[in-house]
């Protein structure tokens, strides 16, 4: 299924040492997911957990990036296998799992996204298993390694069950949110804060000793930016598209009152 969700282009970039860049999507439009391919992120993270959107344009988000290269990433609401299992048939090439707090979390998690004997998701595959005529064992075939199974580091208990949660197996990685994590630890809002970044830096150290992926949710500014390559993580979701529309839409408004009040 790759060249229906390029999941093989995206391991093939980390796997070549490229950090992965991407962003996250809350607006309805799948034309956004469209251009995030067509400009160049390596993919994109569809928010079903905050954004208000349904599964029908969730579905329009992920083909949108079909064409493009990118790849096209699911954040679920909870690791609830019944809340999983309608995300995994839209065929994304990955699936993150928010609010993990234990390995048994976790093993869930990942069970939800494989068919027995390795998981205990339902079989009736709709869009990756019609895709170019693929028959049942080629699709078979396909799901044993994909999508690709990340979980949320973004709880304190987590970061205290990391060991275990790395052990776990088919998890394809960990993807740390550093505003969320330091709510948990009394701090929401100063995710800078030095005891804040003391475990996420521990997180990573640990990962690092894995076959694990690491990558990261959050803002952009040059020295944030590069302070996350130079941690080591192999993907970063950068900003979302309602911000940047914002920021951008504010910066043309302000130079175009500039010029008013010029005139």
């Amino acid at each position: 299924m790759s060249s229906q969700n390029h999941i093989e282009d995206f391991r093939d970039k980390v796997r070549r040492g490229r950090t992965c860049i991407g962003i996250g999507v809350g607006l309805n439009d799948p034309q956004i997911s469209e251009m995030a391919g067509d400009i160049g992120y390596d993919f994109t993270w569809l928010d079903m957990e905050h954004a208000p959107m349904n599964i029908e344009t969730g579905l329009a988000h992920v083909m949108a990036c079909r064409g493009t290269g990118c790849a096209p990433f699911v954040r679920v609401p909870s690791h609830d296998p019944v809340l999983i299992k309608p995300f995994l048939e839209l065929a994304p090439a990955g699936i993150i799992v928010p609010r993990i707090q234990t390995v048994e979390d976790t093993r869930t998690a990942v069970a939800a996204c494989r068919y027995p004997p390795k998981g205990i998701r339902g079989y009736g595959p709709t869009r990756g298993a019609t895709y170019k005529g693929l028959d049942q064992k080629a699709f078979l075939d396909s799901a044993e390694n994909e999508p690709m199974v990340f979980v949320q580091i973004e709880d304190i208990e987590a970061v205290r069950n990391i060991d275990g949660i790395l052990a776990v197996e088919g998890l394809e990685g960990i993807a740390i949110g550093p505003n969320d994590l330091s709510g948990t630890m009394g701090m929401l809002g100063n995710p800078d804060a030095p005891e804040v970044i003391a475990e996420i830096d521990r997180v990573i150290e640990k990962a690092r000793r894995t076959d694990k992926l690491i990558g990261v949710s959050t803002g952009f500014s040059p020295e944030s930016f590069a302070g996350w390559i130079g941690k080591g993580v192999h993907w970063i979701n950068l900003n979302t598209d309602f911000i940047n529309f914002f920021r951008e839409s504010k910066r043309v408004l302000d130079d175009a009152h500039g010029l008013v009040e010029e005139a």
